[in-house]
């Protein structure tokens, strides 16, 4: 196989993973944030945006662990 022909199957793998991950990707994150503020809201919690940002990050490394 060429160098040409690796770097033609790279790009092509970069392409399908790339259109992939667009397809499958969830709400962008200032999306989650705004639903999150919004139903803290509705609960009667007033949250600052530092305090959203900060609980996200709370939750996203609960998940992670």
């Amino acid at each position: 196989m060429s160098n040409l022909s690796i770097l033609y199957a790279f790009i092509g793998g970069a392409v399908v993973g790339a259109g992939a991950a667009l397809l499958f990707a969830p709400e962008k994150g200032e999306d989650v944030r705004n639903r999150i503020a919004e139903l803290l809201r509705k609960k009667g919690i007033l949250c600052s945006d530092n305090e959203i940002d900060a609980l996200v990050e709370q939750l996203t490394t609960e998940i992670d662990d």
